[in-house]
């Protein structure tokens, strides 16, 4: 086998620098800012538009909670308070007419009759509950 023997005279270096890999991300930078461009001048929201389309927010009324519990036939709990079942509509009324949107939550011990549960939703309604729901003590 032979040896081959450089001369330092002879051969030159490759000092050269290799240029494909630069033009190939150079181009690929180009072509990246050729599409983005539009798409920077194209995208933005028109607020005069949306104004003109758009709608009044419509105010939520507050909800606050009226729990009525048949505690006899002859007695109900309003609120904790304790009211004559004849009286109840009186109860009711300064409760609904604050202009709040209310839940009436209906309970009843047990023992009560049909009738007394069903009078007292009755009552309920005509006082002006809009929402009605039953609950189980």
């Amino acid at each position: 086998m032979a040896i081959k023997s450089f001369n330092r005279d002879s051969a030159a270096p490759n000092c050269e620098v290799n240029m494909t890999p630069l033009i190939d991300v150079s181009l690929v930078l180009v072509v990246m800012l050729i599409l983005a461009t539009p798409l920077a001048f194209e995208s933005r929201i028109d607020v005069n538009g949306a104004a003109k389309t758009g709608r009044q927010a419509e105010v939520e009324k507050k909800s606050e909670r009226i729990e009525i519990i048949i505690e006899s036939d002859e007695n109900v709990r309003v609120n904790q308070t304790q009211v004559p079942r004849a009286a109840l509509q009186s109860a009711l009324m300064p409760l609904l007419e604050a202009g709040v949107d209310h839940g009436v939550f209906v309970g009843c011990e047990p023992g009560v009759s049909h009738g007394t549960f069903v009078d007292v939703l009755d009552q309920a309604k005509q006082s002006g509950a809009t929402e009605i729901a039953v609950f189980d003590l």
